[in-house]
Order: structure tokens, then sequence, then C-alpha cells
């Protein structure tokens, strides 16, 4: 037998926010190199923080990503609320969790049908998907723009909202259209129940891995503040995150990655629901023990169907908040910053996303560090590439492997941009 050596190179991922690549190794029908890569030159979005005033945080932190801007302001004026001793009214407490439920419908919404579902009915895009599934398409655009008209609400606009403010909203919207969105969003949600039924008849791979999921946990379902925890028996708060998390730097990565103690981890919706499906109201409980609830689920590919639990979860939640909407005496409370370090973290529609930020005496920011969740995925995406492409086969044909490397990376919803700090395949061969 004439030896072989087979390389494959994915030079972009397809249907994922940013660019990365893959490289394989592959000898004697044995995987002996695999780098998952990001190329994305650094942001420098921490230095930019650097000598701004803490007023301009907010508004700063939200040009990191398109996708989840709510979730990085969030995380930023926790930490910022936190080090100035903020307390804030119940209304601005439930408005922030209203604004950050509209991110997870519109992210989860993109994520599902334009990004994910294509992969499981043979398509190359949605559009060709649409061919296929139109009324089904149309409803999670329908979804997506119900996260998206919920941003505007309390944003101002949908991409890089400009509502938040250290301390709490810079207006509060009328009653009038707290009615007309709660109207539109009972609407929205015996659809989003729908498809959820239709993503659990969704034929996956059986690929079950142990992974630890790594989640915030609340009174509650868990979005935006909350104790970490994790299935290994994490339990922690924002200020010992550092203790037990650290970054390192990959030689064939520009990005850092994380690790809690030593190990790779998994944060995202499939961590948050191992951890807390508990917490989800009665209706989905049915809903899912109904399919056969899957949850907790040590299967990365069930990930679509805890982001379509989690849209359902979103738009009710969202109604319940509506529907106590009243006017309040003020959208915000006064800040009296001080000088210290403080320490924040939120559960972006990614998973866990953490900030610390480090301010003078005259409000300045002297320090500033953000751990987004797809750098602390990176290091678990690579641990299920191993496993996964050796359960697929090895001697499987380059293009079956290539399709099937991007649906194990699109499960976790990798922003690739947002990690600032995908897919190109190779693949080497010796038999």
């Amino acid at each position: 037998m004439t030896e072989r050596k087979i390389q494959i190179d994915v030079p972009s991922l397809a249907r994922v926010e940013g660019e990365g690549a893959l490289h394989l190794k592959i000898e004697q029908g044995k995987l002996q190199q695999l780098q998952f890569k990001i190329y994305e030159p650094p942001r420098f979005f921490e230095k930019f923080l650097e000598g701004r005033h803490f007023s301009e945080v907010p508004d700063i932190v939200a040009r990191i990503c398109g996708i989840c801007p709510v979730a990085y302001q969030v995380s930023a004026v926790n930490a910022l609320e936190s080090l100035f001793q903020v307390q804030l009214t119940p209304w601005i407490k439930d408005m922030r969790r209203l604004l950050y439920l509209g991110e997870w419908l519109q992210s989860h919404g993109l994520h599902i049908h334009l990004l994910a579902l294509p992969d499981y009915f043979g398509h190359n895009s949605a559009l060709e998907l649409a061919g296929e599934y139109p009324d089904e398409v149309r409803r999670g655009f329908a979804i997506q723009d119900a996260g998206n008209r919920i941003m505007r609400f309390l944003g101002g606009r949908s991409v890089h909202p400009v509502g938040i403010k250290v301390g709490g909203f810079h207006k509060a919207p009328s009653i009038s259209e707290a009615l007309e969105l709660k109207q539109s969003l009972q609407e929205i949600l015996p659809q989003a129940v729908a498809m959820v039924e239709w993503l659990a008849e969704v034929e996956i791979p059986d690929h079950r891995q142990a992974f630890n999921s790594v989640s915030l946990t609340a009174n509650g379902y868990p979005l935006g503040e909350g104790r970490l925890v994790s299935s290994s028996g994490l339990n922690i708060t924002e200020d010992e995150y550092e203790t037990y998390f650290t970054e390192s730097q990959s030689p064939h990565s520009t990005a850092l990655w994380s690790h809690l103690n030593g190990q790779d981890y998994l944060v995202g919706p499939l961590a948050r629901i191992n951890l807390n499906h508990q917490q989800l109201p009665d209706f989905l409980q049915k809903l899912l023990h109904k399919l056969g609830n899957p949850f907790p689920s040590q299967n990365m590919f069930h990930s679509m169907l805890a982001r379509g639990v989690e849209i359902c979860f979103a738009l009710d939640e969202a109604i319940k908040l509506l529907e106590k909407y009243q006017s309040p005496d003020t959208s915000a409370v006064e800040v009296s910053p001080q000088p210290g370090t403080g320490y924040g973290w939120s559960e972006a529609p990614r998973g866990l996303l953490w900030h610390r930020y480090t301010v003078d005496k005259a409000g300045l920011i002297t320090e500033a560090k953000i751990v987004p969740p797809t750098s602390q995925n990176q290091a678990r995406i690579e641990q299920d590439l191993l496993y996964s492409l050796s359960e697929f086969g090895l001697d499987q044909p380059d293009d079956l492997l290539r399709l099937h490397s991007e649906k194990v990376i699109r499960n976790y919803d990798p922003c690739i941009s947002c990690a600032t700090h995908f897919l190109k395949l190779t693949t080497e061969r010796k038999p």
C-alpha cells in the first residue's frame, strides 16, 4: 500500500460570525493533529477603554458585537454599578432583563434559521432552506424581529442600542408602546412553541461526550445576574472568577483560550439549560416532557433545541414583564463614582460574559478586562472536534469531514469577532 499523507484545509467557515480555520492531519487512520485557528487580528477594545470616563463604557463596549451589544453593556454596567454601590430600582432591573431577552430572541432566531438548520436538511444557505420550508423560515424571521423590536423599545435601535447608562436608562418608553409590544409578542409565542416541536424532530448525530457545563444560576432562569456554577461543583461570585479561570495564548490562534482549573469547559445555551432546566416555566417543562426531554444532555447537537427552548422562555418572560409595565418616576438613579475595581457578568446568548474595570478617583478607566463566551468555548470546540470527527469516521471523504467539522463548530454559535483577541480546513493524511 502506498503511504498517503492527507491534509484538509477549510479557508473560511461558512455561516458563522467572523473568520477562522481548521487544520487536520491524519496518519494511518488516526487524527495526529487538530488545530482550531482564530486568525482575526486583535481589536484592542480593552485598551480603547483606558482613559475614558466610566459613563462612556456602555456605548463603547456595545460596538464589540452587532449581535450581542446588550450583553456587553449589561456586564459592563453590572461591574461599574457594583463598584459604585448603585442601588437600582425594580423598574430598572426588570427593563434590563427585558432588553436582554430581546437580544436572546434575535440572536437565537438568527442562529437557528440562518446558520444551523441548513446543515440538517442538506442545504448550503437559509435561502435554499426557505425553498423547502418557506413557512418555517418566515417564522424564524418573525422571532428574530420580535427580539429586534424589544431592543428598539428600550435601546432606541436594535443594532448597538444606546438606551443603557450606568445607573439605569436614558429614557423610559410609554405605556402605549409597552402594550403594543406585548400584544405582538403574544402573537409570536405560539409560533415559537411550534418551532421547538419542529426542532425536536430534526435528526441529529448521537455524539455524547463528557464536558463541564458552566453557567450563572439565580432565582429564576439566569440572565443578567447570579452566582457562577458548574456541573463539577463550582460555585463562585464575580470577583472570584480569575482564581479559577485562566487565559493563555495558543500558538496557532490569535485569540486567548480559557480554562477552568486547567480544563476546557462549555458555556452557552446547552450549559445553561443543563444546569438550570428546573427553573424553566411550567409550560416549557410540560412541552419538554411531551418531546422526551433530553436535558441535561451531553450531546452538543442538542444546542439548537436548547436555543429554541430559550426563545420560548424569552418570549414568555418578556410578556410577563410587559404585563406589569408602568411608567417610572425616574429611568435612572444617581451615580457617585469611586475609585477601585468592579466585576460584572451576565449570560450572553452564547454564554458567560465577564468584565473587570479599574476606575480612578476622577471616574476614568485605568484598566479593563473582558472575557467573551466564544473565547471560553474555544478549547471545548477543539476537544469536541477531536471526539466528533473520530466518531464520524476519519476515513470519510474530505468534503464530508469538512461539513461535519462545520456542523460541530456551529453548535457553539461562535462569534469570532467577539473573541477579538473561523473555517479554513487543512487535512494531512498518511495511511
